[in-house]
């Protein structure tokens, strides 16, 4: 896409901005707002042990907000395909400060009344996951700013960028401000760099131009007509219903929910769940702990600005078979590694693979749905993160054969992947039946 930056249209109406400027905006968003995957993995060892909370309500607790941010990302991304993504950019990270500043006042209580409002702290925690469903909203608005074949560097670069967040804010929470501040104080530091984000947004957050020619009052052929000539590619084709529909249509979405499921969703599963697992099968204080799951988070995290450009490059099939396979071998390691070493070893393994394969996935999702792009989006990044809520619970099941049970647990990774490389084989194959056709 060219340079867009204050574009003019005939009959008055301008296009404001670069796709840069518009992949910086939503970069800033989804980073501010994805940190809510964190928002319980560092301190749940505390609270277990002044709440004497279960290993399955400490479970219950870290996905809390992985399930409210999996499921908005549905209508929110398809609301991207009416609106371009500012409105519900600002509405979901809104109500996640509220989140954020609920959960700060409960963390403020005595130890002794804190069992009594864990109800409340589910409730805060789930307001404060609207924050992560900005992710397919971003990569929405980003998708309609670059095109086809830059997408992928793209994408990888938004969501690996913004990915770093948990990773982040973990570490942060973990090493600096709970040792110094306290937790409750930790909180409200947390609440105030979320509303300075939420700030930094609405500054620097833009539509692509077919949007922000709409929302100026010229219609809807002129608007497509223009924004070609700025260079956008992808355009909407109806409002969210219609979007949703369309996408769901298509049953190359189901499958990339499922490969979605496995990478993202357990990206969020494990970024919640390491602290748990350094510190109980390992021993580690809490400090070390969520360095290590720091550590596990931004890897991965850069690794999918990487997979975006090998996607470019090699093709998002061919990426997310052989990441995916990394990440097989890696969750078999984990499962009976017997001390640190391996153990931290194969979880940089997932680590790379999860963040590589994530960027397949969506190179892949324009190219499977071009017509419905934010309802695709939905339903791969809501469905698809809806395994941070679902496999945290699966883990947790595990401890019932004991302290091992945090190693065995990472079999179900094993099993995950290689019913995705299945899918994702099929999904290829779709593709090349469909470009033979055009070619003939």
């Amino acid at each position: 896409m060219e340079n867009t930056d204050k574009h003019s249209i005939p009959g008055g109406a301008v296009i404001q901005g670069t796709p840069q400027q518009g992949l910086l905006g939503s970069t800033v968003g989804f980073f501010i707002g994805f940190a809510a995957v964190s928002l319980f993995g560092p301190t749940v060892a505390y609270l277990q042990n002044v709440t004497a909370l279960s290993a399955a309500a400490a479970g219950l607790l870290i996905s809390i907000p992985n399930l409210t941010g999996s499921l908005l990302r549905i209508p929110f991304s398809a609301m991207v395909d009416g609106d371009g993504g500012r409105k519900p950019f600002l509405i979901l990270l809104f109500v996640s400060l509220v989140g954020v500043i609920g959960i700060a006042v409960i963390i403020s209580q005595p130890p002794e009344m804190l069992h009594q409002m864990f109800p409340w702290l589910l409730f805060f925690g789930a307001l404060g996951g609207f924050g992560s469903a900005t992710f397919s909203v971003g990569i929405s608005q980003t998708s309609y700013w670059f095109g086809k074949g830059r997408q992928g560097g793209a994408l990888g670069t938004y969501a690996g960028l913004g990915n770093l967040a948990p990773g982040i804010f973990a570490f942060v929470l973990s090493t600096i401000t709970i040792p110094r501040f306290g937790l409750s104080a930790s909180y409200v530091i947390w609440a105030v760099l979320l509303a300075i984000g939420t700030g930094a947004y609405f500054l620097l957050g833009k539509n692509a131009p077919y949007f922000q020619l709409r929302k100026a009052g010229v219609d809807d052929t002129t608007a497509r007509a223009e924004a070609t000539k700025a260079g956008e590619e992808l355009f909407p084709a109806g409002n969210m219903m219609q979007t949703l529909g369309r996408s769901a249509s298509v049953w190359q979405t189901w499958g990339l929910v499922i490969v979605y499921f496995t990478t993202f969703g357990g990206f969020m599963a494990l970024t919640g769940w390491f602290p748990k697992y350094w510190e109980s099968y390992h021993g580690m204080g809490i400090g070390v702990a969520g360095s290590m799951a720091a550590l596990y988070s931004v890897l991965a995290s850069l690794s999918r600005i990487v997979g975006g450009k090998l996607s470019d490059r090699y093709g998002g099939e061919k990426t997310a078979v052989v990441s995916l396979t990394g990440l097989a071998i890696g969750a078999a390691g984990m499962s009976f590694a017997s001390g640190v070493p391996w153990g931290l070893v194969f979880m940089l393994v997932m680590s790379v693979s999860m963040g590589v394969a994530n960027a397949a996935v969506f190179k892949l999702v324009p190219q499977a749905v071009p017509q419905a792009v934010g309802g695709a989006a939905g339903w791969v990044g809501g469905l698809g993160a809806f395994g941070g809520f679902v496999i945290p619970n699966l883990l947790a099941a595990t401890l019932g054969i004991g302290v091992i049970g945090y190693a065995r647990g990472f079999l179900v990774f094993v099993g995950l992947a290689l019913v995705s490389i299945i899918v994702i084989a099929v999904i290829a194959r779709s593709f090349r039946v469909v470009t033979t056709t055009e070619e003939a």
